[in-house]
């Protein structure tokens, strides 16, 4: 059994892949977030994906990184911007999993609790049918903790926010203009 497991960080990789594998899944990881911003950001959680998926042995495939293209597709609807950013990176995954002939696919994005778990069940089964692939849509935040904890005793990169622009400004603006 083969299942592509579409990756938004090492951290959040850590409890899917080994419930996947504890299943008797083969797991192709896939990063494929072109709403993280900026570029520096980008680059720290793409290269903790891939020190990690090295030390584990996961196969790993990349997306480009099409920032412009997120930002074109959510600037018109900052209002529904997550879930936006869920159907393109979802239906990016269905895709690959269709052209490497991998007939279900799952995202890492199951596991946080600070992600609207409906919209991104939605967004996967839509991808799904889109794209002719099964979407395994299991609530996966009771590993949230167990993600977090392993991910700090092995010293690994963790971001302060989801990854775009707008959930930056969210995280860390505390008034306006900013104070000290």
């Amino acid at each position: 059994m083969r299942i592509l497991l579409h990756t938004c960080c090492a951290p959040c990789l850590i409890v899917p892949h080994r419930l996947l594998t504890e299943r008797g899944y083969e797991v192709t990881a896939f990063f494929y977030n072109p709403n993280i911003h900026p570029f520096r950001e980008y680059r720290e959680r793409y290269f903790a994906v891939v020190d990690y998926c090295a030390e584990a042995d996961i196969d790993l495939r990349a997306g480009p990184y099409e920032m412009e293209r997120f930002l074109s597709e959510v600037s018109s609807r900052v209002d529904a911007r997550c879930e936006r950013c869920f159907e393109l990176r979802l239906s990016s995954a269905a895709a690959e999993a269709r052209r490497l002939g991998i007939g279900e696919f799952t995202t890492t994005l199951l596991v946080s609790p600070y992600q609207d778990q409906a919209a991104v069940r939605a967004a996967g089964e839509s991808a799904a049918v889109e794209h002719g692939v099964l979407f395994l849509a299991e609530d996966m935040t009771g590993g949230y903790r167990e993600s977090v904890e392993v991910s700090r005793g092995r010293g690994m990169y963790r971001q302060g926010y989801c990854g775009c622009v707008y959930s930056e400004k969210e995280r860390y603006q505390r008034g306006d203009p900013p104070r000290r």
